[in-house]
C-alpha cells in the first residue's frame, strides 16, 4: 500500500453531460476509503460547448486527472496533448491525467472488458471466432481488445450494415462485417458470443438466435449491467452455456486510472461489487 502522505489532497473526477447516473464517484470513493487514502474524487457537469476550456483548465485546477465519459470521449483524446495507440486508434478517451504540465490520454473500457472476462472465466481467449452483436461507440473498445488478445476473426453483426464495415475499416483484415441476417451464420463455431447493444436494457426484443450454432462450451457476455441479468445471457443460460454479465466491465475499467492517480493498484472484488449492486437495487426501489 502506498504511504497515504504520498497521496494526500490528490484530487480526480469523472466529466460528462448529464453526469448524475455515473457510478464511478462510489467506486473510486470505495477504494479510497479501502486504501485509507486522503483523496477526493467527484462527478462534474460540463456542457459539450464547455468541455475544452474545462481541459484547458486542469492544469491550474489542482487535479490529477479524471474519467470522461458521454458525450466527451471523442473530443478527449482529439483535446489531449499526449493520446495513447490504443485511444487514438478508438478515436475516445475515458481516462485522463496530467504528466508535467501534459494532458495525457487513454482509453481503459477494452482493458476492462477483458479483465472481467479474466476473472470470471478464464482461458475465454482461447478460441478463434468471436461474434460481437453491435457495431456502436461501445463494440469499439472490445472489438479491439479482444483483438489484441489474439483472437484470429471477429465478425460484427448490426443491423447497419454500414457501421459494421467502418468498425472492420478501422480495426484490420481480421474482422468482419455482417447485416442482422447473417449472425446465425457466423456464429456457427463461435467460441465467445458479446453483445454490445442497449437491447437489455431498452427490452426491444432480440433477434432470433440458433444457439445450437455456437460451440458447446462457448461463453456469452453482455456490456450492459442495468438488468444485471439481460435477455441475451438468460437466453444463453437456458441453453446451457457459461455466461458472464457487464458489471465486471466498469469496476475494471476503473482500475488504471485509480492506479495513475493515487498511487495504488485496487482489486475489483465481491466487497466492491457489493457496493454497485446495493446502489442498482436502492435506485429500482
Amino acid at each position: 500500500m502506498a504511504d497515504s502522505r504520498e497521496t494526500k489532497l490528490r484530487r480526480a473526477f469523472v466529466v460528462g453531460y448529464p453526469i448524475k447516473h455515473s457510478r464511478s464517484p462510489l467506486i473510486h470513493g470505495h477504494w479510497l476509503s479501502r486504501y485509507g487514502l486522503q483523496g477526493s474524487y467527484e462527478s462534474i457537469a460540463i456542457q459539450p460547448d464547455d468541455f475544452p476550456d474545462f481541459l484547458k483548465g486542469l492544469k491550474l485546477s489542482g487535479y490529477r486527472g479524471g474519467n470522461v465519459t458521454i458525450p466527451h470521449k471523442e473530443a478527449a483524446c482529439q483535446l489531449a496533448d499526449c493520446p495513447d495507440e490504443l485511444s487514438q486508434e478508438l478515436g475516445a478517451a475515458n481516462t485522463l491525467w496530467l504528466d508535467e504540465g501534459r494532458l495525457c490520454a487513454t482509453n481503459t473500457d477494452g482493458e476492462g472488458f477483458v479483465a472481467n472476462l479474466d476473472q470470471q472465466r478464464p482461458g475465454w481467449e482461447h478460441t478463434e471466432t468471436a461474434v460481437i452483436l453491435g457495431a456502436g461507440g461501445a463494440s469499439r473498445a472490445v472489438v479491439q481488445a479482444i483483438r489484441n488478445r489474439g483472437v484470429k476473426t471477429i465478425h460484427i453483426v448490426n443491423r447497419s450494415l454500414e457501421r459494421a464495415r467502418e468498425l472492420a475499416d478501422r480495426f484490420g483484415a481480421s474482422i468482419h462485417p455482417h447485416a442482422l441476417a447473417g449472425l446465425n451464420e457466423v456464429l456457427q463455431g463461435a467460441g465467445l458470443f458479446v453483445n454490445t447493444t442497449s437491447l437489455g436494457m431498452t427490452g426491444d426484443p432480440l433477434p432470433d438466435i440458433d444457439w445450437r450454432s455456437l460451440r458447446p462450451d462457448a461463453l456469452v457476455t453482455d456490456i450492459v449491467y442495468t438488468p444485471l441479468e439481460t435477455p441475451l445471457l438468460r437466453q444463453a443460460r437456458a441453453h446451457g452455456f457459461a455466461t458472464v454479465d457487464g458489471l465486471g466491465m466498469l469496476l475494471h475499467q476503473a482500475v488504471p486510472g485509480f492506479e495513475i492517480w493515487f498511487g495504488v493498484r485496487p482489486k475489483v472484488d465481491e466487497a466492491l461489487r457489493q457496493v454497485i449492486l446495493d446502489d442498482l437495487q436502492e435506485k429500482a426501489a
